[in-house]
């Protein structure tokens, strides 16, 4: 090939894997008209025109319209433009593909109705705005009226999923069945239930204030650091176990107000007090389980232990 030859359109066809069709669609729509035509009519192309008619097949794959290629040709508009504006396009129909693929999967492995596949399409198509008034609307139905601290209420509305981007299948299948779990009317009256009677003594708003949640939580953040030591092999008595003892009574004395032995109560447990507490864990547990481990799934995080056994926490406290 050389740059003063004109080749017909069949060779051209050939060399851009154009079919014979669309190379004269661009030439009457004037998006690359030909070098030149014979006696008798016949349309020739150079190098230039080939090299442009390879151009726009890219283009076209890549999903762009003849009108916009037609204007990057002329100038009109620079590539990266186009390129910027057709990715948003791409984006858009990719999120929409996977959430097609996770409600065939979903479906595929449960075997649903019509009608619940249906459902779940519209759970999975729905916007960040529309997700986030889908759980605002069941937090605001659970807490309603419930007589805590307005911060304690607040924290419990963030305790949420956020959607990724670019979610992969097995999160959003995890959305499709929180969603769908939220708008359950008997979970929405079991979570409501709970915490109305977890939450229904005097003292309920001074114990969920926000002083007392950050004590709540900062202790919550030494008992993961003690399953972590426990997980790791730290013996209780070794320095590190006895330096978490340490600050483990320091905070637990600080959440009772030093109205409890807490040294007793943590390396001598009350068996009474005990089985309340595990009553109460078991409790939660059995309420908003499923909901926690939907939202761990959805946001990626760390399946973290609650704390250490009780075995090593209570050594731990007797060395200290």
């Amino acid at each position: 090939m050389t740059d003063e030859q004109l080749y017909p359109i069949g060779d051209v066809a050939r060399r851009t894997g154009l079919s014979v069709s669309a190379i004269r669609f661009y030439s009457d729509e004037g998006v690359v008209p030909p070098t030149a035509l014979t006696g008798g009519g016949y349309r020739l192309y150079d190098v230039e025109a080939i090299a442009r008619l390879e151009f726009v097949r890219t283009l076209r794959d890549l999903g762009a319209g003849v009108e916009d290629v037609r204007r990057v040709l002329a100038d009109e508009m620079s590539l990266h433009e186009l390129a910027s504006a057709h990715l948003v396009v791409v984006e858009r129909q990719l999120r929409q593909l996977q959430g097609r693929r996770a409600v065939l999967r979903t479906v595929v492995g449960q075997g649903s109705s019509a009608r619940r596949t249906a459902l779940m399409h519209a759970l999975v198509s729905l916007s960040d705005e529309d997700r986030e008034r889908l759980l605002d609307d069941f937090w605001g139905e659970v807490t309603d009226g419930l007589a805590v601290h307005p911060a304690f209420v607040g924290q419990l509305h963030r305790m949420r999923p956020v959607l990724p981007q670019e979610p992969d299948t097995e999160q959003l299948q995890a959305w499709i069945e929180l969603a769908d779990l939220v708008q359950d009317a008997d979970f929405r009256r079991e979570v409501r239930t709970y915490f109305h009677t977890a939450f229904a003594s005097a003292g309920a708003g001074r114990a969920t204030s926000p002083e007392v949640m950050a004590r709540v939580e900062a202790h919550r953040l030494i008992e993961v650091e003690a399953w972590e030591a426990e997980r790791s092999g730290v013996e209780p008595g070794s320095p590190r176990g006895r330096e978490i003892g340490g600050r483990l009574l320091a905070s637990l004395a600080g959440l009772t107000g030093g109205t409890t032995d807490v040294g007793r109560a943590l390396s001598e447990p009350d068996p009474v007090v005990d089985r309340h507490a595990r009553e109460a864990v078991a409790e939660f547990e059995g309420v908003l389980e499923r909901y926690v481990a939907l939202m761990a799934a959805i946001n990626r995080t760390e399946d973290v232990g609650t704390g250490a056994s009780e075995a090593w926490i209570a050594a731990a406290v007797r060395a200290v």
